[in-house]
């Protein structure tokens, strides 16, 4: 039998043959018992689409259903009562401001990055980037890794590291690579998709000693977390609020602008979004060359 591909979006560039269609939209009349993470989740695990960690895909087949649940080619059971679309999770909690002012980095030092783990923890962090930054805390695309900013004056803010924009035309052509070569290799790429210093904390140079840091220590808790090693680090700038002074003095490089479009405009159709200024920081010499699939 004929292994044709349909009509379907291809999920993170994997065509979707007449026979996964099939199998995919029994599977969801099925079990139309379950939730959508549930479906996701049952799906990433019979169809391979794992993590070189072995995890399910669950967050990105999630909106890939979702995606086609919109053009009318599936249908999904309803969203079930919790947390708000594009929200915080309901758990999350208020954190105070600490009040932590300090005319030179040495006087909050040792400056440490702690990872996030466990539901109050979780909760907490949710909570405090939700109420301080200003595009508040959805939930991240695919893997994801959070910290809190920690010194001995206390709580100083957060950091979230989560999967890359599947396209970004000034990040793919500032590394030169092929369409094949991007689907191979994306996940060597990791976003800076939330970076907040609270607002009550005022310390020269903080931010970007924060990132000096976090570049240090993202390396190995990502190997161990997802068996992938990042070679390449992506972040995306609001040029109209912000000028980027942060990652400059940490060494990144801005690569120009965005389009305009959301991170899944895949049908190339502008949602109204502001262009960002697309920042990247290499973890290797070599890292375009990694990506292109010709380091030595």
């Amino acid at each position: 039998m004929a292994h044709y591909t349909t009509p379907w979006p291809t999920f993170q560039g994997i065509g979707i043959s007449a026979q996964q269609a099939d199998f995919i939209s029994q599977l969801l009349q099925r079990f139309s018992g379950l939730s959508r993470t549930e479906l996701a989740a049952t799906l990433c695990e019979q169809l391979g689409w794992l993590r070189p960690s072995g995890q399910p895909k669950t967050v990105e087949c999630r909106q890939w259903l979702e995606g086609l649940a919109a053009r009318g080619l599936i249908q999904l059971p309803q969203r079930r009562a919790g947390r708000l679309r594009g929200s915080v999770t309901r758990n999350a909690v208020s954190v105070p401001l600490p009040r932590v002012t300090a005319e030179s980095l040495a006087q909050v030092a040792p400056v440490s990055l702690e990872r996030v783990s466990g539901p109050a923890e979780q909760a907490q962090w949710r909570g405090m980037v939700q109420q301080h930054h200003p595009q508040g805390c959805p939930m991240p695309f695919g893997a994801a890794l959070r910290y809190r900013i920690q010194s001995a004056q206390g709580l100083l803010g957060g950091l979230q590291f989560s999967s890359p924009a599947w396209r970004l035309r000034r990040r793919d052509q500032w590394i030169g690579w092929t369409e094949a070569q991007r689907r191979q290799r994306l996940a060597h790429i990791v976003c800076n998709s939330r970076f907040l210093i609270l607002p009550s904390v005022r310390v020269p140079h903080l931010a970007s000693h924060v990132l000096a840091l976090a570049t240090r220590q993202l390396v190995t808790d990502w190997v161990e977390t997802f068996g992938v090693r990042p070679w390449l680090l992506e972040t995306l700038v609001d040029p109209v609020q912000y000028r980027g002074t942060c990652y400059a003095a940490a060494n990144w490089q801005t690569v120009g602008l965005t389009s305009g479009r959301g991170r899944n405009d895949r049908q190339h159709q502008r949602h109204g979004a502001a262009p960002k200024q697309v920042w990247v920081y290499p973890l290797c010499r070599d890292a375009r060359q990694r990506l292109c699939g010709v380091a030595a």
